[in-house]
């Protein structure tokens, strides 16, 4: 399938997949795999799994990129940071996942970030040695994965004018110039979760938002829709459990040790309105720095940390206090007019699954993902990270297919272009559409306005948003949105600006009861 009709997810045809499935779950059952979790790595397996042919389904207790995957830097790393503390098996396969998403998967919503780190005094002779050596180790690695240079350029030294061109809020005493890096930037993290879910959906998957699993085995599931409450058993030939954070909750064999991640979220002009990201090593650390990262909307997104997050896992984690100040001081070593807490417009934290490995601190934990099989069955992913949730899902349906012996061809997702990309059938030409539109939808964009039937489709939803009244009305009829806050937190991200929220929803809303009526 590759219209742009069965890439639809809206609540009627998510009514009738979960009435056609109670139906069947008194009798024969045809579900090869059931997908339970709808973040990043859960809808690459549905993905990866309907490509090959297998009757898929797919479930979240929430939303698609309800958990971490909404809550990540929005970057497509190389590996460069795994390279310096040795972990070189991590640090080639997220460059050579990187390369596939740039080139083939997803370069429509992807595009080449330039880092900058500037040349203080306060950074030493060995420790600028170190940067450059670091960063030459990573077009290392870009030339070993094949990504070419035209995507990707190689990291140099530029002096101090253009050093503050490229962010002009960094502070100038005593400034060298700078070493600059590139590395892979998504428009936004949840955006790539729902293009691959309606990709998913193209090809043949059922996508299920707003459905909890409970009572989960290698063999079936009991499913609620929490919209109405109604409840039934499905039977899959494999089930795959891909909740991250969750995952410890649905196989108690699994032992989790959740990583909290927390970004700041200001008003670009504090920093000049950079055009490069900000990056600033962390003092006593020879691999990890905080970014500056510049984003949709006008906004900069300062992250991130790494914290041990023990006990139970919340739908939203928070920042702590400890955290916003590491963020603040760190980034104020290195720019002109520091920024407080006041000019704070937003926070957001998010947890990563990593497996528990003992004692040590968090940041040592390995992030290479490990595909389990629990003793009833279920096969469980954890681990990894954004970038390479391809071959996660790709690893996580092998397994599926070796242990239950599912018939099933070749994975295909390392040359299959995602809806928008400019490989995929049903790309069109976005010449004359608005810039913010192209960068979220890529050659999607005028399916977009073609679809939208609310006034004034390009106006925007709110005053200070870039979001059209047609990306509103899209996320409902096409991407699954149930509620507000479905179409405000993750098909958009509005709602990372609380204020920003409070002006749109009554807009969001009329269009949701309008649509829905």
């Amino acid at each position: 399938m590759t219209s742009d009709q069965s890439a639809k997810l809206d609540a009627r045809l998510r009514r009738r997949h979960l009435e056609k499935l109670a139906d069947r779950s008194t009798g024969h059952q045809d579900v090869d795999v059931l997908v339970i979790g709808g973040g990043v790595t859960g809808v690459g397996i549905a993905l990866d799994a309907a490509t090959r042919g297998l009757r898929t389904v797919l479930v979240d207790a929430h939303d698609l990129a309800f958990g971490t995957s909404r809550w990540s830097s929005k970057l497509v790393h190389g590996g460069l940071r795994y390279l310096a503390s040795g972990r070189l098996g991590v640090a080639h396969e997220s460059a050579v996942e990187r390369g596939i998403l740039m080139t083939r998967t997803a370069p429509h919503l992807i595009h080449a970030m330039t880092q900058v780190v500037p040349l203080m005094p306060s950074i030493t002779p060995s420790h600028r040695l170190l940067v450059r050596t670091g960063f030459l180790a990573g077009d290392t690695l870009r030339v070993v994965a094949r990504t070419p240079g035209s995507v990707l350029p190689r990291s140099r030294k530029v002096n101090a004018a253009k050093t503050i061109e490229l962010v002009p809020g960094v502070r100038t005493d005593g400034l060298k110039g700078g070493l600059l890096a590139f590395d892979g930037q998504l428009v936004d993290d949840a955006r790539l979760v729902v293009t691959i879910a309606r990709t998913a959906a193209e090809h043949g998957a059922s996508i299920l938002n707003h459905v909890r699993a409970d009572e989960v085995t290698g063999s079936s599931a009991r499913l609620t829709d929490t919209t109405t409450g109604e409840t039934f058993t499905l039977a899959a030939k494999a089930v795959i459990n891909a909740t991250g954070v969750w995952a410890a909750e649905v196989d108690s064999s699994i032992k989790l040790r959740p990583s909290r991640g927390t970004h700041l979220v200001f008003d670009a002009e504090l920093f000049g309105n950079p055009t490069g990201a900000l990056t600033v090593p962390v003092p006593g650390s020879i691999s990890r720095f905080i970014f500056a990262l510049p984003q949709q909307q006008g906004r900069i997104y300062l992250g991130l940390t790494d914290e041990d997050a023990p006990g139970p896992i919340p739908d939203e984690p928070e920042a702590a206090d400890s955290e916003i100040d590491f963020l603040l001081d760190t980034v104020n070593t290195a720019l002109q007019v520091p920024v407080t807490r006041n000019d704070i417009r937003g926070t957001y934290s998010g947890l990563r699954p990593l497996l528990d490995s003992g004692g040590g601190e968090t940041s040592d934990v390995s992030r290479k993902h490990a595909v389990l099989e629990s003793p009833n069955g279920l096969i469980t992913i954890v681990g990894g990270k954004l970038t390479t949730y391809r071959r996660m899902a790709q690893d996580a349906v092998d397994k599926a297919v070796d242990v239950r012996g599912l018939q099933a061809s070749d994975c295909k997702t390392h040359n299959l272009p995602l809806i928008g990309a400019p490989g995929h059938a049903a790309s069109t030409a976005t010449a004359g559409l608005p810039e913010s539109l192209v960068a979220r939808f890529g050659g999607a964009a005028r399916t977009v306005l073609d679809a939208a039937t609310v006034a004034m489709p390009l106006e925007p939803i709110a005053d200070g948003v870039d979001v059209t009244r047609a990306e509103i009305e899209f996320a409902i009829t096409n991407e699954g949105a149930v509620d507000a806050s479905d179409v405000l937190d993750r098909r958009t991200r509005i709602g990372l600006v609380a204020s920003d929220a409070d002006r749109a929803r009554p807009a969001v809303q009329e269009i949701l009861d309008a649509v829905s009526n």
